[in-house]
């Protein structure tokens, strides 16, 4: 198993949500989150003062799946969340041990 962990605009979520439903992700976490990277934040004017905003908003999905899936599912995410510019985001893959279902006490794949 593994946990595909991205970073993308805000306004990709809905459109990402539907192609993870479409590719058949049985679930994910989503969270609001700030950063920075490459884009360095960007200048705006507070009551006639020029203000830098370094921390840029972005949403993250976390999913843990089979480790057959994961290429696939990068693609798809790749392919929905690129836009070409700067800022659209990162994923990351980290290995995973173990899964339980809280619920059931089923492990492994099957609690996914």
């Amino acid at each position: 198993m593994k946990q595909i962990t991205a970073i993308v605009r805000p306004e990709m979520l809905e459109p990402l949500k539907d192609a993870l439903f479409d590719a058949g992700v049985s679930g994910a976490t989503i969270s609001e989150v700030q950063g920075f990277g490459q884009q360095h934040g960007w200048k705006e004017y507070y009551r006639g003062t020029e203000v830098l905003l370094n921390m840029v908003p972005k949403v993250t999905v976390m999913m843990v799946v089979a480790d057959d899936h994961v290429d696939a599912l990068i693609e798809t995410i790749c392919s929905v969340a690129r836009t070409g510019e700067v800022g659209d985001g990162k994923i990351f893959v980290a290995p995973v041990d173990e899964a339980v279902r809280i619920r059931t006490g089923e492990r492994g794949p099957n609690a996914l």
